[in-house]
């Protein structure tokens, strides 16, 4: 039993923390449209998820570092590990706006910009300097968007902390966010044309339709949501009421860019599955798909609030029953999962047990 438990430690997928991304931010939604028990329920499980995912990392880095290196430099699997800091700081985003823990959320918003600029600087110069690099269809997926939902959530948790916390360092954790919040949007462009021409210009098989390409709309809808915050935020920073407009307009345009993405990963989900006849069957990376759901109902909320749109209130109220029911199957799927797992160590234990 150690060795199949070993085993799943070192083939640990480096994007599970997407699990604690998609927990902690539906409980986050549920908080703000005032379903409490649900919110505090997940509230519970994520905590107890992010433990869990850094006990198994730190396993797999202490048994099987070479695996684990070897995931942090692939171009398939290296963007993954930045669901590592999205996921710390989505849990400090539920701290702060579901208990007003600011010392917890402060520590976490410490962790992730660390791990943020270490994941940064070591999978992207990896990726850079390697000799032997895959061509553009095999090495890129929707999974390299992680690396922007990681960037807006710094920028989050920075402009949450920021409206905690007095004059005049209110000033420069605000500007901290506004910087990140560009960077991010930045790194958008640049990602997504390429996987845009990936889509378009190679050839594409259900296979290669993953879970994550739903970060497309994901990292859009965190980008709405760290606009949305930095304009309500714009009344105690100068700079930000300065640049009010530009801040106003770019929100609208990520939001809009996000909703454009719902009906086509739909269409290209029905392709996959139902004329293709791809196999529907649990994949950790479906945490990936679930997360942007409620990414979007959260950031529609807020930006509906920092803009004064209510009319926005059907999608918000629409897409957070939409997240807890897509967070209900991957659970489901993820329950049943271990099961089978757990049955085939215990016939395999029964067998060696006969044997003997």
């Amino acid at each position: 039993m150690l060795e199949e438990f070993k085993n799943g430690v070192k083939n640990l997928s480096p994007a599970y923390f997407a699990i604690v991304m998609a927990t902690g931010i539906i409980s986050t939604g549920s908080f703000l449209m005032d379903m409490n028990r649900i919110a505090n329920f997940l509230f519970v499980l994520n905590n107890i998820f992010y433990i869990i995912m850094w006990a198994l990392t730190i396993l797999r880095l202490v048994w099987y570092s070479k695996s684990l290196i070897k995931d942090l430099t692939d171009h398939m699997s290296g963007t993954g590990f930045f669901t590592i800091v999205a996921g710390t700081c989505v849990l400090g985003i539920q701290y702060i706006i579901m208990f007003e823990f600011f010392e917890i959320a402060l520590a976490l918003l410490i962790l992730g910009i660390f791990l943020w600029l270490f994941l940064t600087y070591a999978v992207f110069t990896t990726l850079t300097i390697k000799q032997d690099k895959p061509t553009l269809d095999k090495g890129i997926t929707g999974g390299w968007l992680t690396a922007i939902v990681a960037t807006q959530s710094v920028s989050i948790l920075s402009a949450l902390i920021a409206s905690h916390i007095k004059q005049p360092y209110r000033i420069e954790v605000n500007f901290f966010a506004l910087s990140m919040w560009l960077w991010g949007g930045m790194f958008y462009i640049w990602m997504i044309s390429l996987i845009f021409y990936r889509y378009t210009f190679f050839k594409f098989s259900p296979g290669d339709l993953a879970p994550p390409y739903w970060i497309n709309m994901g990292a859009m809808a965190i980008s709405t949501l760290a606009g949305s915050l930095l304009i309500i935020n714009a009344p105690d920073a100068p700079l930000l009421e300065s640049l009010l407009p530009f801040l106003k307009g770019f929100t609208v345009f990520y939001w809009a860019t996000g909703t454009w993405w719902i009906p086509m990963l739909i269409i290209l989900a029905i392709w996959r599955h139902i004329y293709k006849r791809y196999p529907l069957k649990y994949d950790s990376l479906y945490w990936g798909a679930v997360f942007p759901q409620g990414m979007y109902a959260v950031c529609t909320f807020r930006m509906s609030e920092a803009l004064e749109i209510p009319f926005l209130h059907y999608f918000y109220n629409a897409f957070i029953y939409i997240a807890l029911i897509a967070w209900a199957l991957t659970f489901s799927g993820l329950i049943r999962h271990f099961l089978a797992e757990f049955a085939k160590v215990k016939l395999k234990i029964n067998a060696m047990k006969n044997q003997v």
